[in-house]
């Protein structure tokens, strides 16, 4: 509703020029300064962005003097400000349509994967709206109208930058618990456990997260209980990997869950052993069951703190949005507590778990009025992750006498749902790593989508998606293209995953792992996110990997396929267009165009044409979200609270 309303809106609110009270005709000269175009080729990529002074549709206020001013509440000036365009429709054609013309889903579907990269200067706001995107030289007509002119010295605008898969609580949780991210070695891992479990009481359990063997120099295992034993026999530990979907136990906990060697392996899940068949504390997807089931209650303060630092962490990074990929209904009640007291610092689009589907399938869609929370998918989980030798693959792995596992939803479950889904209008939003587990998931939509009629559709334009998906045969990536399913991938996995990959993978199906621009070239649209807490979650490090398809410091190995890193116009829409598409928001942000909704990125580098390596340097100038300021480096804020 609020985005049909927005739409409508666009532009019954602005005034284009003046016309003859008797014939109707607009006076085109008024518009005649905006129609200088001009193209630059920006640093050293292959792709063009439009360089364009052209002045869009404004509101005029008459002021006693006589004098002519643009109204607005803030005008920014003295930037780099990139943006996609829809490049179906020409800059000129854009700037004096009168009326947006109803577009079918086949349109609105191509025009979300073409978009144009255009550069501008400035930018005025009116009322969380943008309201004129042009040159400093037009930006001088709303001088005189504004409410504040900031000069942003040079700073690099994006539209809101969107992290397309995050867990919001988890994020927040992540900065007042043990964080094992960044570790180098196994020993320094079992130190820090050490350090911390000495400050938790006889019988309280010791929690953190973020360990992963991958980045260690010394020993690339996985942890096993005997690692921690010998200082937490008093202590239940619960630690999950980086991935989320495994995780070390110790013995005591093994003990308070009644996990034995003699317990067999759940539907969908693995208790690890040794040679001997001992449990060795590692578990995976639903064996991590029983032991969530019996850590401590938390209380709903402890989790709605979680979701407001984790909020304030992302619109610190230049995050304007994120999608919640399985944010249960509890922690969902909270964030709109949140969004009633006016804390909210971004967007969510949220996807529920599976097993909490029900009630959204009976009442369908939902959203605040103001657009800032979203309820519209359901999260679905089929197999495990790369690392962790639980995703689902089609033959062996290289290193390992198993293909992963299925099942951790089972068809028989998941079929109900996906036509409750498509009865109702819901995206569905399915957790696929191994190539097996995307093969049967797209078999498993195509037949729901055979098996219900399609007048019992709510809608034909679904825009359903793959979480992860990072190992494509090339058939299977023939098949996302024609049932126009959306990826939703995550750059610094890839990074990450390289390490490792070739040893689980071999070289052979390496040539489709993480390939995003064999992607591209078929027009599938990639929405670009972190799984934070699982990766860092900062958007640096994600356009950065996107485009070199390397490690931090610059480097690579043997299979890391270059050739599929992506443009940085590409990485740019995979951030911001392509995002607010898949979300159904295309048509209220994800650009910075007039009409829009004004969500900002700003950094004091340029994305576009700096050193990759400076872009995991640039520093988070500003972030806007609705044209509410959620986040502003300190020199900013003192600026703006002294109008200047």
């Amino acid at each position: 509703m609020v985005r049909e309303s927005l739409i409508k809106g666009l532009y019954l609110n602005r005034v284009l020029g003046r016309r003859d009270d008797q014939s109707g005709r607009l006076h085109w000269f008024i518009f005649l300064p905006a129609l200088c175009v001009a193209f630059a080729q920006v640093g050293a990529v292959a792709e063009e962005v439009i360089e364009t002074e052209r002045a869009l549709p404004i509101e005029r206020l008459q002021f006693d003097d006589g004098k002519h001013c643009a109204a607005s509440d803030v005008l920014f000036h003295n930037a780099r400000v990139y943006t996609p365009i829809d490049s179906g429709v020409t800059p000129i054609k854009k700037a004096f349509t009168s009326e947006t013309r109803r577009i079918t889903p086949s349109e609105r579907d191509l025009a979300a994967r073409h978009y144009e990269i255009a550069s501008y200067k400035a930018i005025a706001i009116k009322d969380g709206t943008f309201v004129f995107v042009g040159s400093d030289r037009e930006a001088e007509a709303w001088r005189c109208g504004t409410s504040q002119v900031i000069d942003l010295e040079g700073a690099t605008v994006f539209p809101g930058f969107t992290d397309s898969h995050q867990h919001l609580e988890g994020v927040g949780r992540r900065t007042k618990t043990l964080s094992l991210f960044g570790n180098t070695s196994l020993k320094e891992t079992v130190s820090q456990i050490r350090d911390w479990s000495e400050q938790i009481p006889e019988g309280g359990w010791v929690m953190g997260r973020g360990w992963i063997e991958r980045e260690w120099r010394d020993e690339q295992r996985f942890l096993t209980r005997w690692d921690v034993d010998s200082f937490t026999e008093s202590k239940p530990l619960y630690m999950p990997r980086a991935d989320g979907v495994s995780a070390l136990v110790n013995s005591k906990a093994l003990a308070l869950a009644g996990i034995n060697r003699d317990t067999p392996d759940p539907e969908g899940g693995k208790f690890d052993r040794d040679a001997e068949g001992e449990l060795t504390g590692y578990v995976l997807g639903r064996a991590m069951d029983p032991f969530r089931a019996i850590l401590p209650s938390e209380t709903d303060a402890y989790l709605k703190d979680n979701l407001l630092r984790g909020m304030q962490a992302n619109a610190a990074l230049g995050w304007t949005a994120t999608h919640d990929a399985g944010m249960s209904w509890r922690q969902l009640g909270l964030l709109h507590d949140l969004h009633q007291d006016g804390k909210m610092a971004h967007r969510v689009y949220v996807a529920v778990p599976i097993a909490e589907a029900e009630p959204l399938m009976e009442q369908g869609p939902d959203q605040t009025e103001d657009g800032w929370i979203s309820l519209n998918a359901i999260k679905v989980f089929i197999d495990g992750t790369l690392g962790s030798r639980g995703a689902a693959l089609l033959k062996p792995y290289a290193d390992a006498d198993h293909n992963g596992f299925m099942n951790r939803t089972a068809k028989d479950e998941l079929m109900p749902v996906l036509e409750g889904a498509l009865r109702q209008g819901l995206q569905v939003m399915t957790h696929v790593i191994g190539d097996r587990a995307v093969r049967t998931t797209l078999d498993w939509y195509q037949e729901a989508w055979n098996t219900l009629p399609r007048t019992q559709w709510a809608k034909h334009d679904l825009r359903w998606r793959l979480e992860h998906a990072q190992i494509l045969p090339k058939e299977d990536q023939e098949r996302i293209a024609s049932m126009k399913v959306t990826l939703s991938m995550q750059p610094s996995h890839a990074i990450g995953d390289l390490n490792f990959a070739p040893a689980r993978l071999g070289q052979d199906r390496l040539a489709t792992a993480y390939p995003w621009q064999p992607l591209l070239k078929q027009g599938i649209p990639i929405v670009a996110g972190s799984d934070a807490p699982v990766e860092v979650g900062d958007p640096r490090i994600e356009f950065f990997a996107a485009i070199t398809r390397t490690r931090l410091d610059g480097s690579s190995g043997q299979g890391w396929h270059p050739e599929f890193a992506v443009s940085r116009q590409d990485s740019l829409r995979m951030l911001t267009i392509w995002p607010a598409y898949s979300a159904f928001q295309e048509g209220y942000r994800g650009s910075i165009e007039v009409g829009k909704r004004a969500d900002l990125s700003v950094f004091d580098t340029d994305f576009m044409t700096a050193d990759p390596a400076k872009i995991l340097e640039a520093k988070t100038i500003m972030t806007m979200v609705d044209g509410r300021i959620t986040y502003a480096q300190p020199l900013l804020q003192k600026r703006l609270e002294n109008g200047q």
